[in-house]
């Protein structure tokens, strides 16, 4: 249980980004987001800061600008709201590339692209340089719940071993000649994920009583607490970013 887990957004490197404590990149990352989200929409210098940050972050945290260009892909739906609203909104209208745009819908399509944008290319660099363990032990560390760590934990470390099961059913079905693709066989793909369900079911309750035959009091005393914690002088690094963004957003203002 206490072994590294690196989930498939992990990017890994050694830079100074990925030794940075978890805890102190997720503060900086929700504080970060923070500043984005309050920044008026017209305030164009912060956003460009903003983008500044993004792109050193991503240089010095050594992430492949094409990795994360393709997973920001999943801000589409986003992007496709954002270039209906000056269609859909009412209001004064201004002609671009002779279509007849709302002034407002375009402040908004721009309002929600540009820090949607953001806010998701500084989450994909949380997930490029924390494993998901890391991840979880920061989150214990700035004293978030145990029952969600703890649920996260079990979840992260069983997935794979349920995935495999659901890997080999599938397989036992397809040899006896039952594909699941059709339609017409979607009552034996439901019956498969229900003994599935119950097996998992099954399996949390044994673990759970094993553990509690080991003494488990509903906090495990190691998973979650090897290495030490955020020095003085990782906080103060990483306090960089959102201290240069909240300038930035200061600065922009008085444009």
């Amino acid at each position: 249980m206490g072994a590294g887990h690196a989930h498939a957004m992990y990017v890994h490197q050694h830079s100074p980004v990925h030794h940075l404590a978890p805890e102190v990149k997720i503060v900086v990352t929700l504080a970060f987001t923070g500043i984005v989200v309050a920044t008026p929409r017209d305030n164009l210098p912060a956003f460009g800061a903003y983008a500044l940050i993004i792109a050193l972050i991503t240089f010095i945290a050594k992430v492949p600008p094409a990795w994360l260009a393709k997973r920001s892909l999943l801000e589409l739906p986003f992007v496709a709201t954002a270039l209906l609203l000056p269609f859909l909104t009412s209001g004064p209208r201004v002609d671009l590339l002779g279509l007849s745009l709302a002034v407002d819908g375009l402040w908004a399509g721009w309002n929600i692209l540009v820090k949607g944008t953001l806010g998701i290319l500084i989450a994909l660099l949380l997930a490029a340089t924390t494993s998901a363990r890391d991840l979880l032990l920061g989150l214990d560390r700035l004293r978030t719940p145990q029952a969600i760590t703890q649920i996260a934990l079990f979840m992260l470390r069983y997935l794979e071993v349920l995935a495999d099961e659901a890997r080999r059913m599938r397989l036992a079905r397809v040899s006896r000649l039952d594909d699941p693709r059709f339609l017409w066989q979607i009552k034996g793909f439901a019956s498969g994920l229900g003994a599935l369900f119950l097996r998992a079911f099954e399996r949390g309750e044994r673990v759970f009583l094993a553990m509690r035959s080991r003494g488990y009091t509903g906090r495990l005393p190691t998973a979650l607490h090897a290495g030490s914690a955020a020095t003085a002088r990782q906080w103060a690094g990483g306090a960089i970013v959102p201290v240069t963004a909240l300038f930035a957003l200061i600065i922009g203002g008085y444009q």
